[in-house]
């Protein structure tokens, strides 16, 4: 009788220093996903922090499929654009209300149009153009301070240019797909399975729909505010990737775009444009896609008063911006305190070489919801 094989975990790679605010629960679940059969890598970033079904902050080398390590909001990604509106011409308030058109979303037949002939017309146009709830926004910024000066210049931006920063994904379609599987992906999904060609087709159908959907929210912005968008970068951060080693899945982990990834920050704290070198084989050519939560948001109840006076104070920013979002829970939840620093987090990448700082923005308008209730 043969003995039963010994199943050695993957290597985990953390790239983050002793100074990162890495709670143990994410650590934890980082060891186990690193012990799942079929499991080759893993590698970690400096804003890693727990999540449902496994870390967030971390991408995963497998020769399984595990629909889980993706999530329901597959394709979710940040979009960086130039606006060609003058600073001196943004009036805050004023800006503001004109984007609560954001709420309505693309107009059917514009939805229709922009998925037409792609996977993702499978999905439909509904939902389209519009945000969604949790830690999604869409955020007018400033920049700031530019760190590469020649970079920036190549891509068109000064300091004191006008961007926009949308980050959202596909929605219900996303998580129609996750739901439509129930836990049957307990195990992962073996490739060429009838259950991975089902999972994979789905999923890029919503990856293309998730990308389409950030374009047409910068669309509708850029409208409200009568300007244009131009793209500079769409990272996504929750998708599934082939590889001739295996299956990638990034959770909350950017797969940079032209060599180039957005790092968000907190709607009270800089966010910045990363250049991504060629770095190390073990990170899996990934990067931070955020400062990532320090809190979670049941604790965040807990440290943020429920009075009227707090609430209006979290529609200001310390920058002088403006915070849309009339949902007091989320207000609560997606406060600058909940997030870590995204200073911090950019120091560990570039101490790591997984990348390089181009620009530092500033938030003029973070546009949440402003309808009551709305998640």
């Amino acid at each position: 009788m043969g003995n039963s094989p010994i199943r050695t975990p993957a290597r985990v790679c953390e790239f983050y220093s002793d100074s990162a605010w890495i709670e143990g629960r994410a650590v934890e679940q980082l060891h186990d996903v690193a012990d799942w059969a079929g499991m080759r890598a893993v590698a970690a970033f400096p804003d890693l922090h727990p999540g449902r079904f496994g870390p967030v902050g971390g991408a995963f080398l497998a020769d399984r499929i595990y629909p889980q390590l993706i999530g329901p909001d597959i394709g979710c990604g940040m979009a960086l654009f130039r606006l060609d509106l003058p600073r001196r011409k943004l009036k805050l308030d004023k800006a503001a209300r004109r984007l609560q058109a954001l709420e309505t979303g693309a107009d059917p037949a514009t939805g229709a149009a922009a998925i037409a002939g792609t996977d993702a017309a499978r999905f439909g146009p509904y939902g389209l153009g519009t945000l969604g709830g949790g830690n999604h926004f869409c955020e007018v910024q400033v920049v700031d301070a530019l760190a590469d000066p020649t970079v920036a210049s190549r891509l068109g931006l000064q300091a004191g240019d006008l961007c926009l920063l949308v980050h959202s994904g596909s929605r219900g379609q996303g998580a129609a797909v996750f739901s439509g599987i129930a836990e049957t992906w307990n195990d992962g999904f073996a490739p060429g399975s009838d259950a991975a060609e089902t999972y994979v087709a789905l999923h890029d159908a919503a990856q293309v729909w998730a990308r389409t959907n950030r374009a047409l929210i910068a669309e509708g912005a850029a409208e409200a505010l009568r300007c244009d968008a131009r793209l500079i970068c769409d990272a996504p951060h929750n998708h599934l990737e082939r590889r001739a080693d295996g299956w990638l899945h990034r959770k909350g982990a950017a797969a940079p775009d032209r060599g180039l990834a957005p790092l968000a920050g907190s709607r009270d704290s800089l966010s910045y444009l990363m250049a991504v070198p060629d770095g190390p084989p073990e990170a899996l050519g990934s990067v931070s896609h955020g400062a990532g939560r320090r809190y979670d948001r049941a604790a965040m109840h807990g440290r943020i008063p429920r009075v009227k006076s707090e609430l209006e104070a979290m529609r200001q920013t310390r920058f002088g911006g403006r915070v849309i979002c009339t949902d007091r829970d989320l207000l609560i939840e997606e406060a600058g305190s909940a997030y870590k620093d995204t200073g911090a987090v950019l120091r560990d990448l570039e101490t790591f070489g997984l990348a390089e700082e181009v620009a530092a923005f500033a938030p003029l308008i973070t546009f949440k919801t402003s309808r009551e209730g709305r998640r």
